[in-house]
């Protein structure tokens, strides 16, 4: 069973790894346009911002889903650690270790409370790594989340792996 302990350590590593890319960006990158079919990095962000509370809303917690469009790096990154923490809270006060088997509605289908949190884990991993991607092809250095990322090799005296 997932339990909140679990959760904590890792929504906090995951949030962690999110703040890490937000601060990566730059306010020139968050409105470049690749594609018509391609979000921006921008939009990607606030999207991650407004989902939290939107999906931890919609799970029942006493959370509220941030609204408008943020313009800059640094208030995006802010505001998704002021959302992730929020939530963090309402979890760890709202919802135990024997409620995360608990079934809730969310997005027309039956989920558990432990599934809910897994899968806005994994959402953001998701959109982090479109959104590495997107600030690679803006020019930008793409820190690396669970090792290093292709400038960060030389750091730690080794070459980047040519595949």
């Amino acid at each position: 069973m997932f339990t909140i302990k679990e959760f904590t350590a890792l929504w906090q590593s995951e949030t962690k790894a999110t703040v890490t890319i937000f601060e990566a960006l730059t306010n020139e990158a968050l409105d470049t346009k690749f594609n018509e079919n391609v979000r921006t990095p921008g939009m990607l962000a606030n999207h991650l911002v407004r989902t939290i509370g939107e999906m931890g809303a919609a799970a029942g917690l006493p959370v509220t889903e941030r609204t408008g469009t943020l313009a800059t790096a640094k208030e995006l990154a802010n505001a998704y650690t002021e959302e992730a923490d929020k939530l963090l809270a309402a979890v760890e006060e709202n919802w135990t270790d024997e409620s995360m088997s608990d079934e809730i509605t969310l997005f027309g289908e039956t989920w558990t409370k432990g599934f809910t949190l897994i899968s806005l884990v994994a959402h953001q991993c998701h959109h982090r790594g479109q959104m590495t991607v997107l600030m690679r092809l803006a020019g930008l250095k793409v820190p690396g989340v669970y090792g290093p990322a292709k400038e960060e090799w030389a750091a730690i005296g080794m070459e980047a792996p040519k595949e």
